[in-house]
């Protein structure tokens, strides 16, 4: 079955919601991000993708924390996200208690860095962040193009060690008009046994079925929780039905 991974997106210590990771399109949702945390583990959810767009627009880590916070008082295994750039923020976030990170930019513009990471926390804890427009990979919070091509590059990694990718197609963020099914299709067939996280544009309970069908083996939603697409209620009874 499909693991359901809800996002909690920071700015200013609350919780908001992007489109496209347009800053000036912020929308806040939740002035406290531990009730929204709260209220996800009340409904069995297990997993939270928890991203520091501040650290993401700054370059370093931010939020951290918002991320003690919800560690402390939730069980919710929690990856963490923006802003990672260096060592030092790498331990802040873990040391806050994120047991995974997402690290995006750093692997596309400082590879070596990336692979000690790697071979340091292991591939179970680094996933690598793969927002791609186009085709190619954006860095930096999305503020920034590269010539890096997407399949190549995830290749590149999975060859290193790397186990988990979280994609994002950023024409698809934020807008709620369904995820990048064929997009999502061709990379599990071309790297079949990746544990591909789809996030993007998912609008419905819907699609999240239409990526389970598909093989995809999780999925990171925000915007459409939020703004009352499906409930909490509703992904509960979907991971009863299919469990």
């Amino acid at each position: 079955m499909i693991e359901l991974i809800p996002a909690i997106d920071l700015i200013d210590g609350k919780c908001v919601r992007l489109t496209k990771g347009d800053y000036s399109t912020t929308k806040v949702y939740n002035e406290d991000p531990l009730e929204v945390a709260l209220e996800i583990e009340s409904y069995g959810l297990k997993r939270l993708h928890l991203v520091d767009l501040d650290g993401a627009k700054s370059k370093h880590v931010v939020n951290h924390r918002i991320l003690q916070r919800i560690a402390s008082r939730t069980s919710l295994v929690i990856d963490f996200g923006g802003g990672i750039k260096s060592d030092e923020d790498l331990s802040i976030a873990f040391d806050n208690g994120a047991q995974m990170v997402t690290v995006g930019s750093v692997a596309s513009q400082n590879p070596a860095l990336f692979l000690k990471w790697l071979e340091e926390f292991g591939g179970e804890r680094m996933i690598l962040g793969a927002d791609t427009r186009d085709g190619l990979i954006s860095v930096n919070g999305w503020q920034e193009e590269s010539t890096q091509e997407l399949l190549p590059y995830l290749g590149e990694y999975i060859q290193h060690g790397v186990k988990n990718v979280l994609c994002t197609d950023i024409h698809k963020d934020g807008m709620l008009q369904g995820p990048s099914v064929a997009l999502y299709k061709e990379i599990m067939a071309a790297y079949p046994t990746l544990h591909l996280i789809a996030s993007g544009g998912v609008s419905s309970l819907d699609d999240i079925c239409q990526l389970d069908e598909a093989g995809i083996p999780a999925v990171v939603f925000g915007k459409a929780l939020y703004e009352g697409r499906f409930t909490l209620k509703e992904l509960s009874e979907f991971i009863i039905h299919k469990s």
